[in-house]
């Protein structure tokens, strides 16, 4: 069976499944299968409205899904309510992710959204990320590449490097009015932008070569600031430069009885 034929049947099993439970209210299709886009690579999401507790119909759809298909694993995204949002990975391959909605929440609230059966009413839309959230994570980000480098930590180095790179990638995408989350908006950038993205990625495990790349990204981000707040463009320029300005001399190892996080660290990283 091809990716595609796997995707359309674990598509349709969980469509029937949802018409003939009665515990299931309303179903939509959301994700990539709520705008129509889809290939074979594509996840099956799925929304459904419950009248029972969410918790206890999820086990019971998880206890189905396993027979039907075998669940390799799953997993629940954290939420701060009654909804269960389980994603899980089957045997042949096709990630499912269904989301059990209290009847209070289910509904569009957004764009990709499609409804299959039942009431189909519209919510508040999710907020989009704050800007100054955005901005914030960069600056905590860049400080970090910087700190780790100082320490000579450079698979962490490595690690906010690439947490900077989505945060400058967040930031473009959200003043163009493009998807923000897990880089589902990059591909639609301007190709001038992208391209200046690609001397940020690291050639190499080395200090100096981690440098180059953070000194390329922190333009960006700073170019990216002067168009979406040239104010705070001004104030943070001169730190995230000094910042990026990493010429490998290490700071000295820490000394004395200073308190130490469980990783080992004096404040954290």
């Amino acid at each position: 069976m091809s990716g595609s034929e796997a995707l359309a049947r674990v598509r349709d099993r969980l469509v029937e499944r949802a018409r003939a439970d009665e515990a299931v209210l309303a179903a939509a299709f959301t994700g990539s299968l709520g705008i129509g886009d889809t290939d074979r690579w594509s996840d099956v999401d799925v929304a459904l409205g419950v009248a029972h507790p969410p918790e206890s119909v999820a086990a019971e759809w998880t206890r189905w899904l396993d027979s039907e298909f075998g669940v390799l694993h799953h997993w629940d995204l954290p939420t701060a309510d009654a909804r269960v949002i389980r994603v899980y990975l089957l045997a042949n391959g096709v990630e499912a992710d269904v989301s059990f909605l209290p009847e209070t929440e289910y509904g569009a609230r957004g764009p990709r959204w499609r409804a299959v059966f039942g009431p189909d009413p519209a919510r508040e839309p999710f907020p989009a990320p704050q800007h100054d959230l955005l901005v914030g994570l960069a600056w905590h980000h860049t400080r970090h590449v910087r700190v780790c480098l100082e320490r000579g930590r450079l698979w962490q180095a490595e690690h906010w490097l690439g947490a900077l790179r989505t945060q400058v990638i967040s930031l473009s995408c959200l003043r163009l009015g493009l998807p923000t989350e897990y880089a589902k908006g990059a591909h639609l950038l301007p190709e001038e932008f992208t391209r200046s993205l690609e001397p940020t990625l690291p050639r190499s495990l080395t200090a100096p070569e981690i440098s180059r790349a953070l000194s390329a990204l922190v333009t960006v981000l700073i170019g990216e600031l002067e168009h979406s707040g040239p104010e705070t463009a001004a104030k943070l320029a001169p730190t995230l430069t000094h910042w990026a300005d990493f010429q490998g001399t290490r700071m000295p190892p820490l000394r004395g009885n200073a308190p130490r996080s469980p990783d080992g660290t004096t404040d954290g990283l």
